[in-house]
């Protein structure tokens, strides 16, 4: 008895030491609903390698990792992780995005978060391990649209409660692209979710969004020499600055648009060359007509609606876009996942018929995909704030489509003050797809703004923005310039244009952009 005794006394004595050691560990016994714990364990101080990953992260705070896979249908395998401050939580939760088809965990996020004190939570969206695998899945397809960032959201606020004993203070989310689309689909359907959101290039108009990528590809590949090489992308986008950059509202040494929708290029301006011509210094009449087409956006060929918005003007050469999107070896691996879900695994783009076939993948998807609406009653009356932001010149997203979302939240609040009381929009000149870019490459501290509007009531009017040598903020700091809400943008005063104080921002002229027909927008 007393060897026994002794035995347990040991194993008591370990799993109290265990316990103290580390906290984490006792997450696992976590009952969450419709949760499985699959990892819970302390991670010290410094250098970390996520699993599946060769690339460490370095500079991290002591955290608690868990992971758990949730299945709210019986279809759903939906992997999250969170990341918990060991010392210096700062009470409060942050859910994060991730992009294109997820299928994977945003460790950079998660460690952005963690940094600042957060404890932040992460999904694959229920896509792994890979979106273009989930033919005939629509529960995983619910799981993409919505539900994932939910059920994250739910499950990684208990899992924060049960850490630390207590629930966060507030709840905060913040993502771009396919993150932009988490943000408003809480906003629209889980409006209690989040105290403050930030959406960055929402990817919200999805069956239409993507429609404009087999539009590109079918402007440049139905005709043979329709493809626009590298150095003709260039030679455009420059012909476009000569025209409009400086003229715009921004300086007169910009390289980039700060309103494209002010630039009324005329593509006859631009040289051409007989077809056939191997001359980086013209188009083909061939490249003319793809170009013209891909500047028109996708529309309806029977009824002439319009589907989506085109990318915008200056930013033909810049990553992510034309390049890439023309390319029939790399845009259908990477952008054509949900209509491989409406039509198939064997989904030919050359055969998409942008009225019929629009039509059945808006009834099948839409619902479930796309985040159009403009009721946001719900989230404004709970208190909660939203920013938006997204660059001029973003050839993936086009800034155009976010502008006319927030136009259209103008019409149903009833006017701009009732909406920047809970909602604001920022345009980021120059900028690319959530990031980088010929311009500024970020809109400043949106996250520490949006956090001080909600929490001390102090509205974001100015901010700051930065563009960084070759887009590195290792590399130092090309130069700075305001940003503002939506409709002011910086215009330049005179002084020194890498400064932010040369700006004021002034409301412009030319808003209009063009926008999805009305059919197209839900």
């Amino acid at each position: 008895m007393a060897a026994a005794f002794s035995l347990l006394s040991v194993l008591a004595i370990a799993q109290s030491a265990t316990s103290t050691d580390c906290p984490c560990a006792q997450l696992a016994k976590a009952r969450i609903p419709q949760a499985t714990i699959t990892a819970a364990e302390c991670v010290p101080a410094g250098t970390f390698t996520p699993p599946g990953n060769t690339q460490p992260i370095t500079g991290l705070p002591a955290f608690c990792r868990v992971a758990a896979v949730l299945k709210p249908s019986p279809d759903s395998h939906i992997r999250i992780e969170l990341w918990l401050p060991e010392t210096g939580w700062n009470e409060r939760f942050l859910g994060t995005g991730t992009g294109g088809g997820a299928g994977y965990i945003n460790y950079g996020s998660l460690a952005m978060g963690l940094r600042k004190g957060f404890a932040t939570a992460n999904t694959d969206m229920g896509t792994s391990p890979g979106a273009n695998e989930l033919t005939g899945h629509p529960e995983k397809w619910a799981d993409f649209g919505h539900r994932a960032t939910h059920e994250m959201t739910v499950a990684g606020k208990a899992i924060t409660e049960a850490y630390y004993h207590k629930a966060p203070r507030t709840a905060y989310f913040s993502g771009c692209s396919t993150g932009g689309q988490q943000a408003l689909m809480e906003s629209q359907r889980y409006p209690q979710d989040y105290d403050g959101i930030l959406a960055g290039a929402p990817a919200n108009n999805r069956t239409h969004l993507h429609t404009g990528f087999v539009w590109i590809l079918r402007a440049t590949n139905d005709m043979p020499g329709g493809t626009l090489p590298k150095q003709k992308l260039d030679l455009v986008t420059r012909a476009v600055l000569n025209a409009c950059a400086g003229k715009d509202g921004g300086a007169p040494g910009d390289r980039f648009l700060t309103n494209p929708a002010a630039c009324h290029f005329n593509p006859e301006i631009l040289p051409v060359c007989p077809d056939g011509t191997d001359d980086s210094t013209c188009l083909t009449q061939t490249q003319l007509t793809a170009l013209k087409k891909i500047w028109e956006g996708p529309v309806n060929p029977r009824t002439g609606d319009r589907i989506y918005t085109p990318i915008p003007l200056g930013s033909e050469n810049v990553a992510a876009g034309i390049d890439m999107q023309q390319n029939p070896a790399q845009a259908p691996n990477a952008l054509f996942y949900q209509y491989k879900w409406a039509f198939g695994k064997d989904f030919d783009y050359k055969t998409f018929d942008f009225d019929h076939d629009q039509d059945q993948l808006d009834a099948l998807l839409g619902p479930v995909l796309n985040a159009n609406s403009t009721d946001l009653s719900s989230f404004k009356n709970n208190g909660s704030k939203l920013l938006m932001y997204t660059g001029t010149a973003d050839p993936l997203v086009p800034y155009q489509d976010a502008l006319s979302y927030y136009e259209r939240v103008i019409g149903i609040q009833g006017g701009l003050p009732q909406t920047q009381d809970f909602f604001r929009f920022y345009l980021i000149p120059g900028m690319g797809h959530c990031s980088g870019g010929p311009g500024l490459n970020d809109g400043g501290d949106m996250l520490g703004a949006l956090i001080e509007w909600k929490e001390k009531g102090i509205a974001p009017q100015q901010l700051t923005g930065t563009a960084y040598e070759s887009g590195d903020a290792q590399k130092g700091v090309r130069f700075r310039r305001p940003v503002y809400p939506y409709p002011l943008l910086p215009a330049y005063k005179g002084g020194d244009e890498r400064s932010a104080e040369s700006y004021e921002g002034v409301a412009q002229p030319v808003p209009k952009v063009k926008e999805p027909a009305a059919r197209y927008l839900k």
